[in-house]
C-alpha cells in the first residue's frame, strides 16, 4: 500500500509573525520557516503504517517556492521514503492546490492520502476536502485515531457533539486532528540519510495543471491588543462595570 502525504511550507509555530507595514501580508523577512505541525501529524502517521508493515511506501509531496525542498527533506528524515515538489514561484491557494495534488495522484495511484487538517497560516481546512471532490474519493476528516484493515479505513472523527467512528473504503483520504499522534524528531543518522533520497521536481504546466490565484487578499491586519485588566473592590463594583462599561450584563 502506497500513503501520499501533502505538506506545507508555514513560519515555525513558535515564531511570533509580523505583518508587513503596508498590511500587504505576513513578513517573511529572516523568519523561521517549519513543516506545517498539522501536516508533521500527518507524516508521523503514514510512516507509523510503514513500521506497522500496513504500508509499504511513503511520499510527501508540497506545492510551492523552490525553499519548500528544505521541508520535504526534513519529511525524509522523519521516514518518508521520496518525495515530490510541485515548484511554483505563485503563492499556492487550496484550490489550486488541490488541483496539482490530483495531477499527482494519477501519476502515483496511491492507496491513502493523508493531509494535516489545515495550514496554520491561511487557516483554511479546504484542500483536503478539495482534493477528495476532485477525486471523488471517500473521506475522513478530523481523524483522532485510524486503523487499515480488509482494505478499508476505520476512522474516529473529532465533531462538535463527541466523537465519531466512520469506515471508508480504500482509495481514501484522511485529515489529521491534533490528538492523531505525537510526531517524532528527526536523528542527526536520518537527516544526513535524507540526504540522498529521491526528490523530483514537477512544474505545473508538466502536471497540465492551472495554480493561478483564485482569491485576493485585500488588507492583512494584527489583532487588536488587549486592554490591562483590573481588580474590583466589590461585587457591586463588578457588577457596575459589566454592566455599564462592559455592556455585558442588562
Amino acid at each position: 500500500m502506497k500513503v501520499l502525504v501533502p505538506v506545507k511550507r508555514v513560519v515555525d509555530a513558535n515564531v511570533k509573525v509580523r505583518v508587513k507595514s503596508d498590511n500587504t501580508g505576513i513578513d517573511l523577512s529572516n523568519v523561521k520557516m517549519a513543516v506545517n505541525p498539522f501536516c508533521e501529524i500527518a507524516i508521523e502517521e503514514a510512516v507509523r503504517m510503514k513500521e506497522a508493515g500496513t504500508a509499504e511506501e511513503v511520499i510527501a509531496v508540497a506545492v510551492g517556492a523552490a525553499n519548500c525542498a528544505e521541508q520535504l527533506r526534513t519529511c525524509l528524515a522523519l521516514g518518508a521514503d521520496r518525495a515530490i515538489l510541485v515548484e511554483t514561484d505563485v503563492e499556492p491557494q487550496p484550490f489550486g492546490i488541490a488541483k496539482a495534488l490530483q495531477a499527482i495522484q494519477a501519476k502515483e495511484n496511491a492507496d491513502i492520502i493523508i493531509f494535516g487538517k489545515q495550514s496554520i497560516d491561511g487557516d483554511n481546512s479546504q484542500t483536503g476536502q478539495m482534493f477528495a471532490g476532485l477525486t471523488g474519493m471517500a473521506q475522513a476528516t478530523f481523524a483522532s485515531e485510524v486503523k487499515i484493515a480488509d482494505g478499508k479505513a476505520q476512522v474516529t472523527r473529532e465533531v462538535d457533539g463527541g466523537l465519531q467512528t466512520i469506515s471508508v473504503t480504500l482509495p481514501a483520504v484522511i485529515t489529521t486532528d491534533l490528538r492523531l499522534n505525537e510526531p517524532r524528531y528527526a536523528s542527526l543518522p536520518n537527516i544526513m540519510k535524507a540526504k540522498k533520497k529521491p526528490l523530483d521536481i514537477f512544474s505545473p504546466a508538466d502536471l497540465g495543471v492551472d495554480t493561478t490565484p483564485t482569491i485576493e487578499i485585500l488588507s492583512v491586519e494584527p489583532p487588536a491588543e488587549r486592554k490591562a485588566g483590573i481588580k474590583v473592590a466589590s461585587v457591586e463594583e463588578l457588577v457596575d462595570k459589566l454592566k455599564n462599561e462592559a455592556k455585558v450584563i442588562a
